[in-house]
């Protein structure tokens, strides 16, 4: 590490997991995350790691948007949302997934809105982590 980074911790999730996604559950440590997992598109009662990682994304994502207004000094509207897709697929005989975020920033001018999503993907650490890895689309609706 550079001697002139400095790394502070502020958050650790905690999540105990048995049975995967073939009906298995998934518990938080605070209890506040208990739900049972389903094979993605099954019949099962429960969600399954692709819904859990968009619905991630796409929270963490529009904060950035947020820190990404705030220091452009950008109101926000009130119809601002992001449609998150993720992507399980079989590729040569591997699993890989692929993200579609789908930004709404209606009434913004194209440029600053499509600022604000640039600005955003150096922010938010899904981004940052996914960058390069998988296939990522980001559309922009205003």
């Amino acid at each position: 590490m550079n001697q002139h980074q400095q790394t502070k911790l502020i958050y650790t999730a905690k999540v105990h997991t048995t049975g995967g996604r073939e009906g298995g559950s998934s518990r938080s440590s605070d209890g506040n995350l208990d739900i049972r997992l389903s094979p993605p598109g099954g019949h099962g009662t429960g969600t399954n790691p692709e819904q859990l990682f968009a619905a991630g994304w796409s929270a963490c994502f529009e904060s950035a948007i947020g820190i990404a207004a705030r220091r452009s000094k950008v109101t926000l509207p009130p119809g601002f949302a992001i449609d998150a897709e993720v992507d399980l697929s079989l590729v040569n005989g591997f699993y890989t997934l692929g993200a579609r975020l789908n930004v709404s920033l209606p009434g913004l001018a194209r440029d600053v809105a499509q600022a604000l999503v640039d600005e955003a993907h150096t922010l938010c650490p899904y981004s940052r982590a996914t960058h390069g890895n998988i296939d990522v689309r980001t559309t922009l609706a205003v």
